[in-house]
């Protein structure tokens, strides 16, 4: 299964990896070339690329894509929870290796109760993070805490490893007064100046450009701190992407790109996504570090991080691509059965889901017995559905409030929308639920 070259990556971890070029892969030169002839065109050569050389060839070649070796896929556990090499295990204590578990099911656990919750119109909108769980801890444990994260809206698991209240997931989905962005954001667009967590964007790739922003500011004020940007691998195809990437690496930031490659792009599925090798195909060219991980192996994704971190924090700008699934629909307003099949997804939900993979290896280890996972889901469901039911009786904020807290001063055309507001609701509002809201 794995080649020689994945062999090479998985004990390098990680490292450059530039795609050979009909120049440097063909005949350096000419037999009938003099010496003086080569140093020449060696220099010259030079003069394109700058940082890198190039040599002539007399050989006509055009790199097919489809024959270029694609990236390995760097793993560390099998799919029965055994650790390949014993030199990449991370050697987790026990309780880092309990925290990590228990943070990855209590995400499956609030997503269950998220989610039926918005099926039962209790909340207007969810999406799910089935499968991805161990994208999300292990990257999120690899980091240090102060570490600057941009996320897309998948990425739940990284505010639950950094402590971000359950009451506060449950107070920013229903859009409450006590949600930090004050309800004027959709459900699980969440953030946190405390945690170090920038509030989510809706539209794909926004983050990327900003979160490079971010990383060369903390180059300059040379504090310590790396960025981390997660994107999917839709949002890859976005402009912003590609200036991101480049920007990066032309700059040289401290920032680690994260792409969950969890198969679809909403309905657009891998295959019709891209041409070439994946996220991962696109790091040389661009001049990022990059590796590709088995996104379902929390140990991997760890290591690939924690790596990345290191590398970064000597401004070198590194791309990971996670390989995933995303087990769930891609929010509430979708039915993934229309475009894959219910077998697909039985397939990735069962013997290869990352936590069912990440309990194997922990029951190996005598860390977890099936009284405490009774008890554990037990108290994960109380406390959850306490936060929820507690988020659902606290009124929204008063509608006034979606015009103030935008500009310092309400510019005059925010106030005439405001006023026309407050004279409808004057005149209709027995026609609103009202009572919901503050006054």
């Amino acid at each position: 299964m794995w080649s020689r070259r994945a062999a090479v990556v998985a004990s390098g971890m990680l490292r450059s990896h530039a795609r050979p070029t009909p120049l440097q892969s063909a005949d350096r030169c000419s037999s009938s070339s003099t010496s003086a002839e080569q140093q020449t065109l060696s220099e010259f050569s030079s003069k394109y690329l700058g940082h890198r050389k190039a040599s002539f060839t007399e050989k006509l070649e055009i790199v097919d894509p489809l024959k270029a070796e694609a990236f390995p896929i760097y793993r560390v556990m099998n799919y029965e929870g055994k650790i390949i090499d014993p030199q990449h295990d991370p050697k987790f204590d026990q309780e880092m290796a309990v925290k990590a578990y228990k943070k990855m099911t209590l995400l499956n656990i609030m997503d269950r109760i998220l989610y039926d919750s918005q099926r039962q119109g209790r909340i207007s909108f969810y999406m799910t993070n089935f499968g991805e769980e161990s994208s999300h801890v292990g990257s999120a444990a690899a980091l240090a805490d102060n570490d600057l994260v941009f996320g897309q809206y998948r990425e739940v698991g990284v505010l639950m490893w950094r402590g971000f209240p359950l009451e506060q997931f449950m107070h920013q989905c229903y859009g409450n007064s006590r949600d930090f962005g004050k309800g004027k954001q959709m459900p699980v667009h969440y953030g946190s100046s405390e945690h170090h967590f920038v509030t989510i964007s809706s539209p794909l790739s926004t983050q990327m450009p900003q979160a490079v922003g971010s990383a060369y500011a903390f180059k300059r004020a040379k504090n310590g701190r790396v960025v981390i940007c997660y994107f999917g691998d839709g949002a890859a195809s976005e402009g912003d992407a590609h200036a991101a990437f480049n920007f990066a690496a032309t700059l040289d930031c401290p920032i680690i790109f994260f792409c969950r490659n969890n198969g679809y792009a909403i309905s657009t599925p891998a295959s019709e996504q891209y041409g070439g090798d994946g996220i991962a195909g696109k790091g040389p060219g661009y001049g990022l570090h990059t590796i590709r991980v088995d996104g379902n192996d929390l140990f991997a994704v760890y290591n690939a991080t924690k790596e990345a971190r290191r590398m970064a924090l000597e401004n070198k700008p590194v791309l990971i691509e996670a390989m995933t699934y995303r087990l769930g629909h891609h929010s509430t307003s979708d039915d993934s059965t229309a475009y894959r099949t219910e077998a697909d997804i039985k397939f990735w939900g069962d013997k290869y889901h990352p936590i069912t993979r990440y309990r194997y290896w922990l029951d190996s280890k005598g860390w977890w017995s099936e009284e405490e996972e009774k008890e554990w889901q037990r108290s994960a469901k109380k406390d959850i559905m306490k936060a929820f039911g507690d988020a659902e009786k606290i009124k929204k904020l008063r509608p006034q409030e979606m015009f103030e807290d935008v500009y310092q001063e309400m510019p005059k055309h925010l106030r005439n929308q405001m006023n026309e507001m407050n004279e409808h609701l004057a005149k209709y509002g027995e026609h609103y639920p009202l009572e919901n809201y503050e006054k």
